[in-house]
């Protein structure tokens, strides 16, 4: 709903169905992005409008059933973490935590996002069961070989295709909606950074807790790292999950700081980085641990972009950071050709076609195709007058093809390449 009352300020018709379909919902959406529509002479009517009837503002109503999910949750998160150590399964710990580990969190996830709705899609719950269940069986089932990489992928990919349907269960597997697409990647944003403060505080409470139990000669790390850091690690993102849900005004707001903020950033960085490059003798051609590097940095700016995009859909155009966006998807351009030729020439030269070499291929070739689109989108906008919604829906459009692509590596792979 938030989205769509973005898209459609400048149109009062189109805001009236909305408000008739769906007062309620309207009116939470309403004063939760307030804050970024309110220079539209439409806006202050609305605010007026919704203030008269309901004489003021709306307070946020926390209900006790979330707080009572988001404990449930993360409790039921935290004693499927402890499991090797909880009943001895005789697998070691990293082995366990490698194939397990962000599929848990994401079961959490997923778990408190269906507890917290208002009404619960029993065919949806069926389905994501089932998904999760043979996500489980599949995973723990590969050879323990960690020599081997098609199945090291299959370890890696795994979390990222369930978090695909963390998506569509966050979208009500509404997967017409593009908007709905755009509210999971500004949701991931928000809850991103969400999660980071909530660790580093947890970190703060963690040192001073030792601290003070070491002055009086209690030793209790062991104890502190192995049930509360564990549990507080797996359980953060729900927690942030939780604080998005209910303190949207809150939220709404840390987009526009990436897009203002670290977009320049790190478009300087970028730049400074290739430079610096060139003047190093480093190369992603020959040296294998800096092309892994390079392909790093690479979805971390992608990631940014994604977010930004989001941030700097507000209530009216911000010239300056649809061009920093612009500058840099030209940049991360660059970036992504130098890592496609670096693994091509590794692929030509005597190296051939590994698991891992096919595996970053494919990633950067569909990267390379989006940001294509993504950079014509934003020099439409901050050329040509185009809204920045249409990179949006190029992003949001690309989401389905990512998806195919992590579910051809996770189950197709250790197939394919003979679990070598």
């Amino acid at each position: 709903m938030e989205t769509r009352i973005k898209e459609s300020i400048n149109n009062p018709e189109q805001l009236e169905r909305l408000y008739r379909a769906d007062k309620k919902s309207f009116e939470k959406s309403f004063f939760s992005i307030y804050h970024e529509i309110a220079d539209f002479k439409i806006a202050e009517f609305w605010k007026a409008r919704l203030e008269y009837e309901n004489q003021g503002e709306p307070k946020i109503r926390i209900k006790k059933s979330d707080v009572l999910f988001l404990i449930i949750t993360c409790l039921i998160t935290g004693f499927l973490i402890k499991i090797p150590q909880i009943f001895d399964i005789g697998l070691d710990d990293y082995v366990f935590y490698e194939r397990n580990a962000g599929l848990i969190v994401l079961l959490g996830l997923s778990a408190y996002l269906f507890l917290t709705k208002n009404k619960i899609n029993y065919k949806q719950l069926a389905a994501s069961i089932v998904i999760f269940g043979i996500s489980v069986v599949y995973i723990n089932l590969l050879p323990s070989n960690r020599e081997s990489d098609s199945i090291n992928l299959a370890y890696l990919h795994l979390p990222f295709l369930l978090w695909c349907l963390f998506g569509l269960i966050f979208i009500d597997f509404d997967m017409k909606d593009k908007y709905r697409r755009i509210d999971f990647i500004k949701y991931n944003g928000d809850m991103a950074i969400l999660a980071s403060i909530i660790l580093i505080a947890g970190g703060i409470l963690t040192f001073i807790t030792i601290g003070l139990f070491s002055v009086i000669d209690l030793e209790i790390e062991k104890f502190y790292f192995d049930y509360i850091v564990i549990i507080g690690l797996v359980s953060s993102p729900i927690v942030a999950t939780y604080i998005v849900k209910n303190f949207p005004a809150v939220t709404n707001k840390i987009a526009p700081i990436i897009a203002n903020i670290f977009c320049p950033l790190v478009l300087i960085t970028l730049i400074v980085y290739l430079i610096s490059i060139l003047f190093t003798g480093k190369d992603p051609y020959n040296d294998r641990d800096f092309l892994i590097v390079f392909n790093f940095m690479l979805l971390g700016v992608v990631a940014i972009i994604f977010f930004s995009v989001s941030g700097t859909s507000v209530n009216k155009k911000q010239r300056f950071s649809e061009l920093i966006l612009f500058t840099l998807s030209i940049i991360t351009l660059i970036v992504d050709l130098i890592a496609l030729s670096a693994i091509l020439y590794r692929l030509g030269d005597e190296y051939g076609f590994t698991p891992n070499r096919t595996a970053v291929l494919g990633l950067n070739l569909l990267i390379f195709v989006n940001l294509i689109l993504i950079m014509i989108d934003l020099y439409k906008v901050g050329f040509k007058g185009k809204e920045i919604k249409t990179v949006e829906l190029t992003i949001a459009g690309f989401l389905p093809i990512y998806t195919v692509w992590t579910f051809l590596v996770t189950f197709g792979f250790p197939l394919i390449f003979g679990m070598k």
